[in-house]
């Protein structure tokens, strides 16, 4: 059985991997993967262009300064626009 390569990666995973996606770091497949999902999820694609313009106002996404309650509400707070 064949899965459609944008199904192959949830919403949940774009979100853990987009630093790493936005600075070119995944690798080609891990990257061809994020791209298809994001051609079928318009809340993935809101959500990298919300990190985008953090990145260019803030030169970086400051993850390792959230607190695992705040990531934690971050991630619940996207899932509920998504689901």
């Amino acid at each position: 059985m064949t899965t459609e390569r944008g199904l192959e990666i949830s919403c949940t995973e774009v979100v853990e991997l987009v630093t790493d996606y936005l600075e070119g770091r995944l690798d080609e497949e891990r990257r061809l993967d994020v791209e298809a999902h994001l051609a079928l999820c318009d809340p993935c694609i809101a959500y990298i262009e919300q990190m985008r313009g953090t990145i260019a106002a803030l030169g970086h996404v400051p993850l390792d300064t959230l607190s695992d309650k705040a990531k934690s509400t971050l991630l619940e707070a996207f899932r509920s626009q998504v689901g």
